[in-house]
């Protein structure tokens, strides 16, 4: 498995994502992922503690599918409010790489109005790619 992050200069320095990602080897497809906890609650109050959650969670669904953090090739992230989120990129940064590292795979943040559960502040679903 491979995994290369394209930054082309033409595009402008990224910050939090790759502008593209090339990879060979086995897909897995994560669905998205909230802060629900096992009783299927979402916890966390803010979006810095929910993107933690929901983050694990999809690391946790990677793991079990036998992929690891660097094996991330691309991720959306649905984002309730912008704004907080962007208030707060710093601290969720800090988090990305405790639980991922350095590397960022191509990425986008949407804007959503809200999420399946109402009291979910952001879900992230993503793409892997593991050695054949």
């Amino acid at each position: 498995m491979s995994i290369e992050h394209v930054n082309p200069p033409e595009l402008g320095r990224p910050s939090g994502f790759s502008h593209a990602t090339v990879a060979t080897g086995r897909m897995v497809f994560l669905a998205g992922q909230t802060a629900l906890d096992q009783a299927g609650q979402i916890v966390g109050q803010t979006v810095v503690e929910q993107f933690e959650v929901a983050l694990t969670n999809l690391l946790t669904a990677l793991r079990a599918a036998g992929g690891a953090p660097e094996d991330l090739a691309s991720l959306t992230i649905y984002i309730v409010d912008m704004d907080d989120y962007k208030a707060h990129t710093r601290e969720i940064g800090r988090v990305w790489r405790r639980l991922v590292g350095a590397a960022y795979p191509a990425m986008a943040g949407i804007g959503v109005a809200r999420l399946w559960d109402v009291e979910a502040l952001v879900e992230i679903q993503g793409h892997a790619v593991l050695s054949v």
